[in-house]
């Protein structure tokens, strides 16, 4: 039996775009050395230290969500850099989510060493208390995201904190006040992907959207 060809989506809850598939035939494929090819990725700054001699921030692309509840994180780190001694010991750190305004801080802070220099002056940044933790956040953050860490696993290259989420902290000007929800589009959050920062770009779709009933006309 002949299989009849996949309808294309043209319209779709507002969101118009067409797929533009080639065939099989037209596409080309090409392979790479293993590597993590997992584009774009957030650009965060991590927070981390119990004093305010000891306070360092760090760059990260290697972070992301492992469990919704109870809400768990993960961030990996390379051993030899000077936040990985602290995050140890002190077992806890803020992710901070950046965006167009962080942009240079978020990129010096990644190329430099908290052994050489006090990040938070040099970027005049503001070290604030975070409400369950002694590692500080950065108020110039849009989203402040407080962790305690509950395993450290050994990977290679890096080492794996998992950690458990225990406060978040998010900047009123972003927070739509119709939806109560954090806007991101209005936050202009940053991404990376080796070695260059994006923009965000616009919404295309909301969960779901491809199922949902169209509305009465």
């Amino acid at each position: 039996m002949p299989v009849s060809p996949k309808k294309k989506i043209t319209k779709e809850n507002n969101f118009n775009y067409k797929t533009n598939f080639p065939s099989p035939l037209e596409r080309v494929r090409v392979s790479w050395k293993p590597g993590t090819m997992i584009y774009p990725l957030p650009a965060v700054m991590i927070s981390c230290g119990e004093t305010e001699e000891e306070y360092n921030i760090i760059t990260i692309s290697w972070v992301g969500t492992i469990c919704t509840n109870p809400a768990m994180c993960y961030i990996s780190v390379r051993p030899e850099r000077h936040s990985y001694e602290i995050i140890k010991r002190t077992g806890e750190f803020v992710i901070n989510l950046t965006n167009e305004e962080l942009a240079r801080a978020t990129d010096w802070c990644g190329v430099r060493s908290g052994k050489d220099y006090n990040k938070f002056r040099e970027m005049e940044l503001t070290p604030a208390a975070a409400e369950k933790i002694k590692a500080p956040i950065i108020a110039e953050a849009p989203i402040c995201i407080e962790c305690k860490v509950r395993e450290i696993i050994p990977l290679g290259s890096h080492d794996m904190f998992i950690t458990e989420v225990v406060n978040v902290q998010a900047d009123a000007r972003y927070i739509d006040k119709k939806t109560d929800k954090f806007d991101m589009q209005k936050a202009k959050l940053i991404a990376y992907s080796h070695g260059h920062y994006y923009k965000l770009g616009e919404e295309i779709g909301r969960f779901g959207w491809t199922v949902r009933k169209k509305p009465a006309p």
